[in-house]
């Protein structure tokens, strides 16, 4: 019966991870919090849009992988007090990148992303990592 189930509801141990996860980002401080939504909404828009352009992630499993090391990065800075920035580094695309790029398919990111509404994703991604900054108070001066 459970393969059934799996069948038609997809894998259940990826929905246990993907619970787990999100239970995890709700736990973190806001500024954190808001840190890695906003790049897991960059990394899921790149890799929805990604898939038909360059092949990007397109498992589940893979994906749940992908967002579970970006809570354990946000994490361990949040309990030392790492500042959201040194996190990301002065572009927080460079750093969603390369974080895709272990997970994505060989040769994805040779690709140029040129749609009007990827940009708009990337402008949303700079100003929710500046915001979440600003708000941690951890804004260099």
């Amino acid at each position: 019966m459970s393969g059934f189930i799996e069948k038609v509801a997809g894998d259940l141990a990826d929905k246990r991870r993907w619970r787990e996860h999100r239970a995890r980002v709700k736990t973190l401080p806001t500024a954190y919090r808001r840190a890695v939504e906003a790049l897991e909404r960059y990394l899921i828009y790149r890799v929805i849009n990604g898939e038909a352009i360059t092949g990007a992630v397109t498992k589940g499993d893979v994906l749940v992988d992908l967002y579970q090391e970006l809570a354990e990065v946000f994490e361990r800075a949040a309990a030392d007090g790492t500042p959201i920035r040194e996190v990301v580094g002065a572009d927080p695309l460079r750093f969603a990148d390369m974080l895709l790029s272990k997970y994505a398919a060989a040769g994805w990111s040779d690709k140029e992303w040129i749609d009007k509404e990827q940009h708009k994703e990337q402008q949303r991604l700079v100003g929710t990592i500046a915001q979440a900054e600003a708000e941690d108070g951890s804004t260099p001066s």
